[in-house]
């Protein structure tokens, strides 16, 4: 199976920005794509980023321009570098990894943009 372990969440003032990176372990080599959700309070989780395997990229409109995602694979480790933070973008924020048959899930990190 696969771990994901994410960091680098915290509190920051509006304009301010933030990197978030999330670690698989375990079963690594049937990783297809990896990205990043959010859910806010009263909200439902919601697609931020997502990257595969060969570096195709989403981003929900509400962040373009302002997040990155980047992802190594050889540390099997994804990247949500987010800049020009807004109050709405406080969420707990989550990684993703998914398989052919099975997404896994990070812990979480807070978010929390102050205005």
């Amino acid at each position: 199976q696969v771990q994901l372990v994410e960091s680098g969440g915290g509190l920051v003032q509006a304009g301010g920005s933030l990197r978030l990176s999330c670690a698989a372990s375990g079963i690594t080599f049937r990783i297809n794509d990896m990205g990043w959700y959010r859910q806010a309070p009263g909200k439902q989780r919601e697609l931020v980023a997502d990257i595969s395997k060969g570096g195709r990229i989403n981003y929900a409109d509400s962040v373009k321009g302002r997040f990155t995602i980047s992802r190594d694979n050889a540390k099997n480790t994804v990247y949500l570098q987010m800049n020009s933070l807004k109050p709405e973008d406080t969420a707990v924020y989550y990684c993703s990894a998914d398989e052919v048959l099975r997404r896994t899930w990070g812990q979480g990190t807070q978010v929390t943009v102050s205005s």
